[in-house]
């Protein structure tokens, strides 16, 4: 619909109405907060795909089967 382009001009638009409805403390917030969540987003994803990634350190040995003894 937009063509993929949002330049500077409508970047403007958008900050100065964002502006007008949640007023400029409010904005702070919600950018900090955007930013939080961000923050946050990233480092569980690096978590994750750490964990995925790399082996266990001391790997557990898997027990073999025994066969049952009757008496």
């Amino acid at each position: 619909m937009f063509g993929g382009k949002l330049g500077l001009p409508e970047l403007l638009v958008i900050v100065a109405i964002a502006l007008l409805i949640f007023g400029p403390k409010k904005l702070g917030e919600l950018g900090k907060g955007l930013g939080e969540g961000i923050r946050n987003f990233k480092s569980s994803m690096s978590e994750h795909n750490a964990a995925t990634t790399t082996p266990p350190s001391n790997p557990t040995p898997t027990p073999t089967p025994t066969e049952d003894k009757k008496s």
